[in-house]
Parts: C-alpha cells; structure tokens; sequence
C-alpha cells in the first residue's frame, strides 16, 4: 500500500479512538456524579481525569504518525516487470566430437566405457555401466580406475553403488 493510503487510515483509527474515549468518559463522568457525593473533591475524579490525558497522548501519537506517513513517508518501488537477459555464454553440450582427441589415446573397451558417460550426459551410476557395456563388474571398475588416473572421470559413492562423473 501507498503510505499516504496508510497513513489516511491511522489517522481514521485515531478518530475512532478519539470517539471511544470521548464516550466512554462521559459514561464514566455521570456514573462518578451519582456514585461520588464528595463533588469534585472525589479521588474518582482524579482517576478519569489521568485516564482520559493518557488515552488522549496516544491518540496524538497516533495521529502524529499518520501525519508522518502521509506528508514524510517515502513511497518504496515494486518492481513489476522483469527484464529478461541472453545469458552471455551457453553452457557445453557433451558430445562425442568435444571428445575426440581423448578418445583416440583409449583402448577399445576404454572407449565403450567412456562413450556410454558422455552418451549419459555425464553422469552415471557404475552399475548401469556394468548393465550397459555387458562387461563384469570387476572389468569396469578396472576400466573406471584407469579413467580416473587419467583425470577424464571422478567417482562420487552414493549408497551402494559409485556414480560416475565425466570431468570437464
């Protein structure tokens, strides 16, 4: 909301304080006249007077407040529209012609490992190579070991299995 809005709205609820505080002190003032037959010199008398100054510094507060909101108050900016951005670099696409010149050092089952890791995009589970490549397990994780010798991959445990992460 606008501050000028709220504030306009403080200083309606002040009003309505004002309006309580006016009613209720004449409420209390013509039941202290029956009940109280010292006149004036009643200590009640003294209670309404404390209790309506009170009531009537909060209400100036209240108002004070609203005052500043409306003429003071700095209005905050919303931003409502968002600006769209190319982002400045596009992020690598893996595929088997960036990993050419690598590829060429490997052996033949080095290879068909490390195509089914840039077929996967990156990153896969060690055991859906060794249900992939046909090749047992022990064959896999001595080709992986060679692999991650060479820097090419890094494996991540997680649970009971590795996955394995193409490195960049």
């Amino acid at each position: 909301m606008r501050n000028r809005v709220v504030g306009i709205l403080v200083i309606g609820i002040a009003v309505l304080i004002g309006f309580i505080i006016y009613s209720f002190n004449t409420s209390m003032a013509n039941i202290v006249n029956e009940s109280c037959s010292m006149g004036p010199t009643c200590p009640m008398w003294g209670t309404i007077n404390f209790e309506t100054n009170v009531s009537l510094a909060i209400m100036v507060f209240i108002v004070a407040i609203g005052l500043y909101l409306i003429f003071f108050g700095q209005e905050e900016k919303i931003v409502t529209k968002f600006k769209t951005f190319r982002p400045q670099f596009e992020p690598k696409k893996i595929t088997k012609e960036n990993y050419q010149k690598v590829m060429s050092d490997l052996s033949r089952d080095e290879k068909i490992v490390f195509q089914k890791v840039i077929e996967s995009q990156g990153t896969i589970f060690q055991s859906e190579l060794v249900d992939e490549t046909k090749f047992a397990k022990v064959k896999v994780t001595r080709i992986l070991d060679k692999l991650e010798g060479r820097d090419l991959i890094e494996r991540k445990r997680r649970g009971m299995t590795n996955v394995v992460i193409l490195k960049h």
